[in-house]
């Protein structure tokens, strides 16, 4: 009988291999000698996931070592109130550390709660050592980290990592600790920058100037996260600085994410007629159909993704309307409340690039999923 190895090329072994998860992998490196091949190929790798919830305790290390190498874009998941789960992580982002010549691209993704009282300091650890290591590292995403994100991580990607074109520190955390002096220093390090993530506290109006200078790269993309009492503090950024930056990138998308813990004055503050905001999320425990309605005075031109946590009122409906009628270039909505038939209706009657929306006329159990457009 022929080897199973022998029944394929290679070539369709190797694609075949790439969408396997890691335990799978394990098992087919172990049918035969050209399966092991195969499985050890560094377009086998090149994208890879890796879940530290389901496989197997020691398997990890055991069978990367030799892959590491090839890890281009990483995508790394793990539960940290399980140990094995979290052990299994830290050991690999060490040794990833050890072996950089080839990242990329590295995104952490936790999974369920954190232990409380936990500052996540073995994770954060091993994530300044692969920065001290990846020189090459492009894009960094820590925004599934329920860990405090500090200065030292912040300078340490920026002396590390020069060549970065993505950091999203925009995370589930309830206080923010990166200085705005931290992101100046990062800007400035990285003149690739593209896309930044942050607590709405660490931005500032220096930090601005600095991305509208004349020789600044191309930004695309500013996610900005209002939801610590940090950021409810932080004084509004000047209209000018905005308009300078968006007159420096065009097309410069700005994600604006408000929290409950945002009083009313501090979101009339964040929200200002000259950020070209591309992505509003309002989870607002006060006003909401105060920014709706603001949102379609001023972002009409803008506006690509809307999503509204809310309890449910005429006044509400009125606002949706409204927005629906000028904001003709929203692709998704999402809204998650009960809302009333003439909302959806002009939702479709009035932006044709519409893609999906989440707008139920009657009470469904939860989750709510998407309804797409055809």
């Amino acid at each position: 009988m022929a080897e199973p190895g022998e029944q394929l090329p290679e070539e369709v072994l190797v694609l075949i291999f790439r969408y396997l998860p890691l335990r799978d992998r394990v098992a087919a490196a172990r049918v035969c000698r050209a399966w092991a091949v195969a499985a050890a190929c560094s377009v086998v790798w090149r994208d890879t996931t890796i879940s530290c919830d389901f496989e197997r305790e020691g398997t990890l290390l055991p069978y990367l070592s030799a892959c590491l190498d090839h890890v281009h874009n990483l995508r790394l998941e793990f539960e940290p109130s399980r140990e094995p789960s979290r052990r299994a992580a830290t050991e690999l982002l060490n040794a990833l550390a050890g072996h950089t010549p080839g990242l990329r691209s590295l995104r952490l993704e936790c999974r369920g709660e954190k232990p409380l009282f936990d500052a996540g300091r073995d994770i954060l650890d091993a994530v300044h050592a692969v920065c001290r290591a990846a020189c090459a590292l492009r894009h960094l995403d820590l925004r599934r980290l329920p860990f405090t994100l500090d200065d030292a991580l912040v300078l340490q990607a920026a002396r590390g990592c020069p060549e970065l074109r993505s950091l999203f520190l925009d995370n589930c955390t309830l206080v923010g600790s990166v200085r705005p002096d931290s992101v100046l220093e990062l800007l400035e390090a990285c003149p690739r920058l593209r896309a930044l993530g942050l607590h709405l506290a660490s931005l500032s109006d220096t930090a601005l100037q600095v991305l509208a200078a004349p020789d600044r790269a191309p930004f695309a993309l500013l996610a900005l996260r209002c939801a610590c009492p940090e950021d409810a503090r932080a004084p509004p950024l000047p209209d000018e600085a905005w308009a300078a930056v968006r007159r420096r990138h065009p097309g410069l998308a700005v994600e604006l994410e408000l929290e409950p813990a945002l009083p009313v004055e501090s979101v009339t503050r964040v929200l200002q007629p000259a950020v070209p905001v591309a992505a509003l999320r309002l989870s607002l425990s006060g006003d909401t159909v105060g920014p709706v309605c603001f949102a379609a005075r001023h972002y009409a031109a803008t506006l690509r993704a809307l999503e509204v946590r809310a309890a449910a009122s005429a006044e509400l409906d009125a606002a949706l309307e409204l927005l629906a009628a000028r904001c003709a270039g929203l692709r998704e909505i999402h809204c998650f409340c009960v809302v009333r038939p003439s909302v959806l209706h002009a939702f479709r009657t009035h932006c044709p690039r519409l893609r999906s929306y989440t707008l139920k006329l009657t009470r469904e159990p939860h989750p709510w999923l998407p309804t797409p457009v055809a």
